[in-house]
């Protein structure tokens, strides 16, 4: 089993920096960004396609580190109605797949998508309790007219480059949970779409992500190592569906995750939050289970860390939860 870290929180690093740093940290394993909702500074995409030479040079400057490239990330959504972005992230998946052929990577990290709730929308529709059956008419359009013809696709194109698809199973997609998951994959007949297994998602759903690795079992081809923290005295007041976010002022440089949209402010007192490793949910009761969940499904399995704890810069965050990461390894024996 590999553990290793998501490079996005050290895109202002260089590639050779960065490789260096997970290094230090113990880490053996990287899965680097390929668009999506964000850039792809660690990629050199086209250079990557048009020459042999070029990838040769590039897979050189992992192990010349003693990091193995596990993975590529395109996280966006490739259902998006908008014409600035929908088509983008699609485009960015499909060569994604063609790069991660071309480079010998055998798994890409992404997103199911989120499309309209009819013909003609123009803003993606959550659909997540479906009591009225206009909600189920909603679900109907989504999976049977957008999504099965998608993934149906892009499952092929995977298979035809002996690439698998890792779906995070992440709130506002139309797939969040197992069940929706094996529903993807059953409704097309896919055999290179599974599952990125992802905590930090899970648990603020409630539920028990080493529950989650046993049910799908197989359809689990990757991992993330990212905790989440529920804060009980403000969950009671808000739930776990806590709406309280605002805009990203204009003089603050908001991100931007494709045509207008950029990435809003999270709450404060928040309900839950996103932590390093080890801090929401302890070594001993969760990551060790959890690592040895994972290798009794693939003991070559990547799991690597995505770092989104705001209470760290980029370098303290990702020591913590190295640090973290590889005591719940050594505690696993894997």
């Amino acid at each position: 089993m590999k553990l290793g870290a998501y490079t996005a929180c050290l895109h202002d690093r260089s590639l050779d920096e960065t490789l260096k740093i997970l290094g230090e940290l113990g880490l053996t394993s990287a899965e680097i960004n390929a668009g999506g909702f964000i850039p792809a500074p660690h990629l050199p995409i086209d250079d990557l396609l048009a020459s042999a030479g070029a990838r040769e040079d590039y897979l050189g400057r992992f192990a010349q580190a003693g990091i193995t490239l596990t993975g590529l990330n395109v996280n966006g959504n490739p259902l998006n109605p908008d014409p600035e972005v929908g088509p983008k992230h699609a485009a960015d998946l499909h060569r994604a797949i063609d790069v991660a052929a071309a480079l010998g990577v055998k798994r890409i990290v992404a997103m199911s998508g989120l499309p309209a709730g009819e013909p003609g929308g123009t803003v993606g529709n959550w659909v997540v309790n479906p009591w009225d059956s206009q909600y189920l008419d909603v679900l109907d359009y989504q999976w049977q007219q957008v999504a099965v013809p998608f993934w149906k696709d892009v499952d092929a194109r995977a298979a035809a480059a002996d690439v698998k698809i890792c779906i995070e199973m992440h709130p506002q997609n139309l797939v969040f949970n197992p069940p929706t998951l094996q529903r993807l994959v059953e409704q097309t007949n896919a055999s290179h779409v599974g599952a990125e297994l992802d905590p930090s998602h899970l648990f603020w759903q409630g539920m028990d992500p080493v529950a989650c690795v046993e049910h799908l079992g197989g359809l689990v081809f990757h991992a993330a190592a990212k905790d989440t923290r529920i804060n009980p005295d403000h969950v009671k007041l808000y739930g776990v569906l806590d709406d309280r976010f605002t805009r990203t002022a204009a003089d603050a440089d908001p991100l931007n995750i494709g045509g207008k949209n950029t990435l809003n402010q999270w709450p404060k007192n928040a309900a839950w939050e996103f932590v390093a490793v080890g801090r929401g949910h302890s070594v001993k009761d969760f990551w060790v289970p959890f690592l040895q969940a994972l290798h009794a499904v693939d003991p070559d399995m990547a799991v690597n860390i995505e770092h989104e704890d705001q209470e760290f810069d980029q370098v303290e965050g990702l020591r913590l939860a190295a640090d973290n990461l590889l005591a719940a390894g050594a505690r696993a024996g894997i």
